[in-house]
């Protein structure tokens, strides 16, 4: 049956190199000299696949630090706090970056939630809210009904989008309001936006918690650490923008902003789309790929981290989803032990763009008033707070990729497909958006195709 996995399976191309009119032809080499663009999960994912293998790559990252969208911040030295400002969540079905832990002993924390609700002005704790009857029979008929669905029809269901999908199959009122909290909150931006295959492929997938069920105790960042130290610190160069890349008959030069010039035999550009866009390409990449590159959005997301002197909400597990701008709430120190903690507010779409653009002092305020009906006033417990939004971010202008109607199967393969000794990977080609495994997952497959080649 046809999954975004089946699909990107079965996408595979014939790879190819530049002759020197440019026609296709092929290139055989036992031990390549690598290139990698990008110091994130996916290109440390590739340069950890290919150390192993014997081959020794350089990795170019424009950043001066490791990491990418993997944004693990101190906010206590004292305490040793610690919050995600990037990738938050490993999901138990994510066995590539499971599998990653376990080789470098990063050991694993439950970071499940137990959700509250504040809906038109009530607070409801976990467990006195729900879906309605009709939409818990409805719903997971839906899923089941998908399951059953042949390829022909589950591609058609990349031409609706997520919000039409659910009206149409009677989920209204309160239930498409909460469904629309939600699942905005995986995909970034409002479910009007979303393609109802990926929103069904994803949630058919999904564990039970929706893959928010693990972190790396101390901070995802270790396993960032734990990969670059296996490829090795002299491998890595950070503040290396790339600026062009100039492919020859069986050389590729890779031009970085300090002038730097590195040679390659093959070159894994785990960018994302809009870092792709600008680098000057020789010979240019083709019409369909720039197309899908310009097509293809990625979603606004804001994290407002608010730290206290002591964790009033008084739950470990505490996650709040509302209705009103800050979106949704969590526990951001779970398991960290001191009497300070966090909550992270996870705003997206049009909220994320407003919030980042207020004064802490407008935050603080807000934050208060989403809080109260809750807890009160919680405004004297307040000590700090740190800002991060993705959709402003230099290199990304985003947080993760928005598949949207009708573009998953049209923007995916342009996306992924080699360019002459130009491998692609990166969150956005994977089976996971706005995940690390997706990102781990096309790393890998990118360096495996570079040495079958």
């Amino acid at each position: 049956m046809l999954t975004r996995r089946d699909f990107i399976q079965s996408t595979a191309v014939t790879l190819f190199s530049i002759t020197p009119n440019g026609a296709p032809g092929t290139v055989r080499q036992a031990t390549p000299k690598v290139v990698i663009l990008g110091a994130g999960i996916a290109g440390l994912a590739a340069g950890y696949f290919l150390t192993k293998q014997g081959v020794q790559p350089t990795i170019l990252e424009a950043r001066p630090r490791l990491g990418g969208r993997v944004f693990s911040q101190p906010i206590d030295s004292a305490e040793s706090l610690t919050v995600e400002l990037g990738a938050e969540w490993i999901g138990a079905s994510h066995e590539r970056v499971l599998t990653l832990c376990e080789e470098l002993r990063l050991p694993l924390q439950n970071n499940q939630f137990k959700t509250r609700l504040i809906y038109q002005g009530r607070y409801f704790r976990q467990g006195e809210w729900d879906f309605s009857k009709q939409y818990k029979e409805t719903f997971p008929q839906l899923l089941h009904r998908y399951a059953q669905l042949p390829d022909s029809e589950r591609a058609k269901l990349d031409q609706i989008d997520w919000w039409r999908y659910l009206v149409n199959n009677g989920i209204q009122g309160r239930d498409l309001d909460i469904r629309e909290l939600l699942d905005s909150t995986d995909f970034g931006e409002s479910i009007r936006f979303v393609s109802s295959f990926n929103a069904l492929d994803e949630y058919a997938a999904s564990s039970p918690a929706n893959e928010m069920d693990f972190k790396i105790e101390g901070g995802n960042f270790k396993l960032i650490n734990g990969l670059a130290a296996k490829i090795g610190a002299d491998q890595i160069l950070l503040n290396h923008r790339v600026v062009s890349v100039n492919q020859m008959a069986d050389k590729i030069e890779v031009v970085c902003n300090n002038g730097d010039r590195v040679m390659a035999d093959r070159l894994i550009c785990t960018l994302p789309t809009f870092a792709i866009r600008q680098i000057h390409w020789q010979p240019a990449l083709p019409p369909d790929k720039i197309a899908a590159i310009d097509a293809l959005q990625y979603n606004r997301i804001a994290k407002n981290v608010f730290v206290y002197n002591h964790r009033f909400w008084d739950d470990e597990s505490f996650d709040l989803v509302t209705d009103g701008p800050i979106h949704y709430l969590y526990h951001a120190t779970k398991h960290q032990r001191a009497k300070a903690g966090a909550l992270t507010s996870y705003c997206v779409g049009d909220k994320a763009d407003v919030l980042s653009k207020q004064s802490d002092a407008w935050r603080s305020a807000l934050i208060n008033n989403t809080l109260e009906p809750a807890f009160g006033t919680t405004k004297p417990y307040l000590l700090n707070q740190i800002n991060c939004n993705w959709g402003e971010d230099r290199y990304t202008q985003g947080a993760y990729a928005l598949y949207g109607k009708g573009q998953w199967f049209k923007l995916r393969p342009a996306l992924a497909k080699p360019f002459g000794h130009v491998y692609f990977a990166g969150e956005h080609l994977g089976d996971w958006q706005g995940f690390m495994e997706g990102a781990v997952e096309t790393g890998q497959h990118a360096a495996a195709t570079v040495l079958e080649a």
